[in-house]
Protein backbone atom coordinates (compact mmCIF):
# COMPACT_ATOMS: atom_id res chain seq x y z
CA UNK A 1 0.00 0.00 0.00
CA UNK A 2 1.22 3.50 -0.82
CA UNK A 3 -0.42 5.09 2.23
CA UNK A 4 -0.05 4.67 6.00
CA UNK A 5 -2.36 2.32 7.90
CA UNK A 6 -3.77 4.33 10.80
CA UNK A 7 -5.44 2.50 13.68
CA UNK A 8 -7.99 4.86 15.25
CA UNK A 9 -8.71 2.75 18.33
CA UNK A 10 -6.02 1.48 20.70
CA UNK A 11 -5.37 1.63 24.45
CA UNK A 12 -1.64 1.97 25.19
CA UNK A 13 -0.14 2.20 28.65
CA UNK A 14 2.95 3.01 30.64
CA UNK A 15 1.72 2.14 34.13
CA UNK A 16 1.00 -1.61 34.58
CA UNK A 17 -2.39 -0.85 36.17
CA UNK A 18 -3.53 0.65 32.85
CA UNK A 19 -2.64 -2.46 30.85
CA UNK A 20 -5.93 -4.05 29.75
CA UNK A 21 -4.41 -6.95 27.78
CA UNK A 22 -6.73 -9.90 28.31
CA UNK A 23 -4.05 -12.60 28.22
CA UNK A 24 -1.08 -10.89 29.81
CA UNK A 25 0.77 -9.65 26.73
CA UNK A 26 2.12 -7.11 25.91
CA UNK A 27 3.58 -6.25 29.29
CA UNK A 28 5.41 -3.06 28.32
CA UNK A 29 4.95 -0.04 26.08
CA UNK A 30 7.86 -1.12 23.88
CA UNK A 31 6.21 -4.51 23.44
CA UNK A 32 2.88 -2.83 22.69
CA UNK A 33 4.28 -0.65 19.92
CA UNK A 34 6.39 -3.49 18.56
CA UNK A 35 3.39 -5.79 18.18
CA UNK A 36 1.41 -3.13 16.35
CA UNK A 37 4.23 -2.44 13.92
CA UNK A 38 4.68 -6.18 13.36
CA UNK A 39 0.99 -6.34 12.41
CA UNK A 40 1.47 -3.68 9.72
CA UNK A 41 0.13 -0.62 11.56
CA UNK A 42 1.90 2.64 10.64
CA UNK A 43 0.38 4.93 13.26
CA UNK A 44 -2.28 4.58 15.95
CA UNK A 45 -4.54 6.69 18.12
CA UNK A 46 -6.46 6.06 21.30
CA UNK A 47 -6.84 6.73 25.00
CA UNK A 48 -5.15 5.31 28.05
CA UNK A 49 -7.91 3.74 30.15
CA UNK A 50 -8.27 2.32 33.61
CA UNK A 51 -10.59 -0.36 35.02
CA UNK A 52 -11.97 1.65 37.93
CA UNK A 53 -14.23 4.58 38.72
CA UNK A 54 -12.27 7.65 37.69
CA UNK A 55 -12.13 11.05 39.37
CA UNK A 56 -11.20 14.11 37.35
CA UNK A 57 -7.68 13.84 38.74
CA UNK A 58 -7.54 10.31 37.32
CA UNK A 59 -8.65 11.71 33.95
CA UNK A 60 -5.85 14.26 34.05
CA UNK A 61 -3.28 11.59 34.90
CA UNK A 62 -4.44 9.35 32.05
CA UNK A 63 -4.22 12.27 29.63
CA UNK A 64 -0.69 13.09 30.81
CA UNK A 65 0.28 9.46 30.35
CA UNK A 66 -0.97 9.67 26.76
CA UNK A 67 1.28 12.69 26.19
CA UNK A 68 4.25 10.79 27.62
CA UNK A 69 3.58 7.94 25.19
CA UNK A 70 3.52 10.42 22.31
CA UNK A 71 6.82 11.84 23.51
CA UNK A 72 8.30 8.34 23.53
CA UNK A 73 6.89 7.39 20.10
CA UNK A 74 6.16 10.65 18.23
CA UNK A 75 6.26 8.96 14.83
CA UNK A 76 3.70 6.34 15.85
CA UNK A 77 1.29 7.30 18.62
CA UNK A 78 -1.45 9.93 18.34
CA UNK A 79 -2.99 10.70 21.74
CA UNK A 80 -6.67 10.38 22.49
CA UNK A 81 -7.81 12.04 25.70
CA UNK A 82 -10.55 11.70 28.32
CA UNK A 83 -13.11 14.05 29.76
CA UNK A 84 -15.51 13.61 32.70
CA UNK A 85 -19.19 14.48 32.56
CA UNK A 86 -19.27 15.09 36.29
CA UNK A 87 -16.71 17.88 35.88
CA UNK A 88 -17.76 19.83 32.78
CA UNK A 89 -15.90 23.07 33.48
CA UNK A 90 -12.68 21.26 34.31
CA UNK A 91 -13.11 19.05 31.26
CA UNK A 92 -13.62 22.01 28.94
CA UNK A 93 -10.47 23.64 30.25
CA UNK A 94 -8.63 20.36 29.76
CA UNK A 95 -9.82 20.16 26.13
CA UNK A 96 -8.72 23.72 25.41
CA UNK A 97 -5.33 23.11 27.00
CA UNK A 98 -4.80 19.85 25.15
CA UNK A 99 -5.83 21.38 21.84
CA UNK A 100 -3.95 24.67 22.07
CA UNK A 101 -0.82 23.71 24.03
CA UNK A 102 -0.28 20.08 23.06
CA UNK A 103 -1.87 19.79 19.62
CA UNK A 104 -4.27 17.00 20.61
CA UNK A 105 -7.10 16.48 18.11
CA UNK A 106 -8.94 13.35 19.33
CA UNK A 107 -11.24 12.64 22.29
CA UNK A 108 -11.64 9.02 23.33
CA UNK A 109 -12.35 6.26 23.19
CA UNK A 110 -14.59 7.24 26.12
CA UNK A 111 -15.58 4.21 28.20
CA UNK A 112 -18.12 5.19 30.85
CA UNK A 113 -19.06 1.56 31.51
CA UNK A 114 -15.52 1.01 32.85
CA UNK A 115 -14.56 4.40 34.29
CA UNK A 116 -17.93 5.86 35.36
CA UNK A 117 -17.17 9.25 33.86
CA UNK A 118 -20.78 10.20 33.12
CA UNK A 119 -23.71 9.25 30.94
CA UNK A 120 -23.01 10.31 27.37
CA UNK A 121 -26.13 12.46 27.08
CA UNK A 122 -25.93 14.14 30.50
CA UNK A 123 -26.07 17.91 30.93
CA UNK A 124 -22.39 17.92 31.85
CA UNK A 125 -21.41 15.96 28.75
CA UNK A 126 -23.47 18.24 26.53
CA UNK A 127 -21.53 21.21 27.89
CA UNK A 128 -18.28 19.41 27.04
CA UNK A 129 -19.53 18.54 23.54
CA UNK A 130 -20.05 22.25 22.89
CA UNK A 131 -16.36 22.88 23.50
CA UNK A 132 -15.33 19.83 21.46
CA UNK A 133 -17.51 21.06 18.59
CA UNK A 134 -16.08 24.56 18.75
CA UNK A 135 -12.52 23.18 18.71
CA UNK A 136 -13.31 20.73 15.91
CA UNK A 137 -12.30 17.70 17.99
CA UNK A 138 -13.99 14.37 17.11
CA UNK A 139 -15.42 12.33 19.99
CA UNK A 140 -15.05 8.54 19.96
CA UNK A 141 -17.47 6.81 22.36
CA UNK A 142 -18.29 3.28 23.44
CA UNK A 143 -22.07 3.31 23.71
CA UNK A 144 -24.55 0.48 23.09
CA UNK A 145 -27.68 2.65 23.30
CA UNK A 146 -28.39 3.99 19.83
CA UNK A 147 -31.06 6.34 21.19
CA UNK A 148 -28.37 8.07 23.25
CA UNK A 149 -26.07 8.29 20.23
CA UNK A 150 -28.85 9.72 18.08
CA UNK A 151 -29.69 12.29 20.76
CA UNK A 152 -26.11 13.54 20.66
CA UNK A 153 -26.08 13.62 16.86
CA UNK A 154 -29.31 15.62 16.74
CA UNK A 155 -28.23 18.13 19.38
CA UNK A 156 -24.75 18.63 17.90
CA UNK A 157 -25.03 18.39 14.10
CA UNK A 158 -21.53 19.79 13.56
CA UNK A 159 -19.79 17.63 16.19
CA UNK A 160 -18.09 14.64 14.56
CA UNK A 161 -19.13 11.63 16.61
CA UNK A 162 -17.26 8.36 16.07
CA UNK A 163 -19.12 5.29 17.35
CA UNK A 164 -16.81 2.54 18.58
CA UNK A 165 -17.29 -1.03 17.31
CA UNK A 166 -19.74 -2.44 14.76
CA UNK A 167 -20.73 -5.28 17.17
CA UNK A 168 -22.39 -8.42 15.78
CA UNK A 169 -24.89 -8.73 12.94
CA UNK A 170 -28.14 -7.25 14.31
CA UNK A 171 -26.41 -4.42 16.18
CA UNK A 172 -24.06 -3.72 13.27
CA UNK A 173 -26.86 -3.24 10.77
CA UNK A 174 -28.60 -0.77 13.08
CA UNK A 175 -25.36 1.15 13.60
CA UNK A 176 -24.64 1.32 9.88
CA UNK A 177 -28.16 2.59 9.24
CA UNK A 178 -27.77 5.28 11.89
CA UNK A 179 -24.39 6.38 10.54
CA UNK A 180 -25.84 6.58 7.03
CA UNK A 181 -28.47 9.12 8.18
CA UNK A 182 -26.23 11.66 9.92
CA UNK A 183 -23.44 13.55 8.14
CA UNK A 184 -21.57 13.93 11.45
CA UNK A 185 -21.75 10.21 12.39
CA UNK A 186 -18.85 7.83 11.82
CA UNK A 187 -17.99 4.30 12.93
CA UNK A 188 -14.66 2.84 13.93
CA UNK A 189 -14.55 -0.84 12.98
CA UNK A 190 -12.56 -2.09 15.96
CA UNK A 191 -13.62 -4.93 18.22
CA UNK A 192 -16.42 -7.32 17.34
CA UNK A 193 -17.69 -7.45 13.77
CA UNK A 194 -15.00 -7.88 11.16
CA UNK A 195 -15.03 -11.66 11.47
CA UNK A 196 -18.45 -11.56 9.76
CA UNK A 197 -17.77 -11.91 6.05
CA UNK A 198 -18.90 -9.03 3.81
CA UNK A 199 -19.64 -6.71 6.72
CA UNK A 200 -17.48 -3.93 5.26
CA UNK A 201 -18.88 -4.24 1.75
CA UNK A 202 -22.35 -4.01 3.27
CA UNK A 203 -21.36 -0.97 5.36
CA UNK A 204 -19.67 0.83 2.46
CA UNK A 205 -22.69 0.26 0.23
CA UNK A 206 -24.99 1.73 2.89
CA UNK A 207 -22.85 4.47 4.48
CA UNK A 208 -20.06 5.19 2.04
CA UNK A 209 -16.41 4.43 2.68
CA UNK A 210 -15.83 7.96 3.98
CA UNK A 211 -17.82 7.12 7.16
CA UNK A 212 -15.67 4.20 8.39
CA UNK A 213 -12.36 4.26 10.27
CA UNK A 214 -10.02 1.34 10.78
CA UNK A 215 -9.41 0.35 14.40
CA UNK A 216 -8.29 -2.70 16.33
CA UNK A 217 -8.95 -2.12 20.06
CA UNK A 218 -5.46 -3.47 20.80
CA UNK A 219 -4.42 -4.96 23.25
CA UNK A 220 -7.91 -6.41 23.70
CA UNK A 221 -8.21 -7.45 20.04
CA UNK A 222 -5.73 -8.38 17.32
CA UNK A 223 -4.57 -5.57 14.99
CA UNK A 224 -3.23 -8.10 12.47
CA UNK A 225 -6.50 -9.99 12.30
CA UNK A 226 -8.52 -6.79 11.90
CA UNK A 227 -6.25 -5.47 9.17
CA UNK A 228 -6.37 -8.79 7.32
CA UNK A 229 -10.17 -8.71 7.59
CA UNK A 230 -10.28 -5.32 5.88
CA UNK A 231 -7.88 -6.33 3.11
CA UNK A 232 -9.75 -9.58 2.42
CA UNK A 233 -13.02 -7.87 1.53
CA UNK A 234 -13.95 -6.72 -1.98
CA UNK A 235 -13.11 -3.05 -1.61
CA UNK A 236 -11.62 -0.70 -4.18
CA UNK A 237 -8.30 1.07 -3.72
CA UNK A 238 -9.95 4.42 -2.89
CA UNK A 239 -12.33 2.73 -0.44
CA UNK A 240 -9.44 1.04 1.35
CA UNK A 241 -7.48 4.28 1.51
CA UNK A 242 -10.46 6.08 3.05
CA UNK A 243 -10.99 3.43 5.72
CA UNK A 244 -7.35 2.73 6.56
CA UNK A 245 -5.99 6.26 6.44
CA UNK A 246 -7.73 9.25 4.91
CA UNK A 247 -10.88 9.41 7.04
CA UNK A 248 -8.88 9.66 10.25
CA UNK A 249 -6.62 12.31 8.75
CA UNK A 250 -9.61 14.37 7.63
CA UNK A 251 -11.28 14.19 11.03
CA UNK A 252 -8.14 15.23 12.88
CA UNK A 253 -7.08 18.04 10.55
CA UNK A 254 -8.32 20.57 13.11
CA UNK A 255 -9.67 24.07 12.51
Amino acid sequence: MDFPVIDAHIHPFIEPENNIAAFGDPVSLDGFIGEMRRAGISRACGSVITRRTASFEDVRKLNREALKIRDAYPDFYIPGIHIHGGYPEESCRELELMYKEYGVRWIGELVDYMMQTGEYDSEGMFRIYETARDLGMPVNIHCSDLEVIERILKNFPTLNLVIAHPEDVAYAKKRFELVSRYPNAFLDISGTGLFRWNILRYAVNLCGSEKLLFGSDFPICSPGMNLAGVLAEHLSGPELKNILSDNFLRLTAGK
